[in-house]
């Protein structure tokens, strides 16, 4: 008779237990402190990686307010360091906004599923709220965008007049 290996057999993982691990990122990636850090941290990353962006911004705002007696450098300075801000916050938004319209969209195709739609209602009603949540997240997005991009400027521009006066 003939030696035969025999491999083991791999048990099958219940489907009423699932792993640790996956318990665990569910219970962390649930808390609201979970999507506020993801926000920070997001937002600290594209801050740090534009920092040569900003100090070159800066360093051109000193050359042209030493050369230039008008307040036009610092007009300019602002609008770009509320443009930069604002753009930085739409971006690190979208960390949070992602995964939050996920979990919206597959909610409301299962409950549309649950109240016995059939599946080819269920694909036109799926493409019709993705591009409602799409447009209506775009919509918010641009609209705090601006917001942030706005106050950036107004302090950008009052803190370079200030600096710009107190090296008179």
């Amino acid at each position: 008779m003939a030696n035969v290996e025999e491999e083991p057999e791999i048990a099958p993982t219940s489907p009423t237990h699932p792993p640790s691990s996956y318990t665990l990122l569910l219970k962390i990636m649930s808390k609201r402190r979970t999507w506020v850090c993801s926000f920070v941290l997001v937002y600290g990353i594209l801050l740090t990686s534009s920092w040569n962006f900003l100090k070159s911004l800066l360093s051109w705002y000193k050359i042209q307010a030493q050369s230039s007696t008008s307040g036009w450098p610092a007009v300019y300075a602002s609008v770009l360091l509320g443009f930069v801000f604002g753009l930085l916050s739409m971006i690190a938004a979208l960390a949070v906004v992602v995964p939050t319209v996920l979990v919206t969209w597959i909610t409301i195709v299962v409950l549309l599923a649950f109240f016995g739609k059939p599946r080819r209602i269920l694909v036109v009603e799926g493409r019709k709220i993705t591009r409602e949540i799409f447009s209506f997240v775009i919509r918010i997005l641009l609209k705090e965008g601006n917001f942030v991009a706005a106050v950036c400027a107004v302090l950008g521009y009052f803190v370079l007049v200030r600096r710009n006066s107190e090296g008179d």
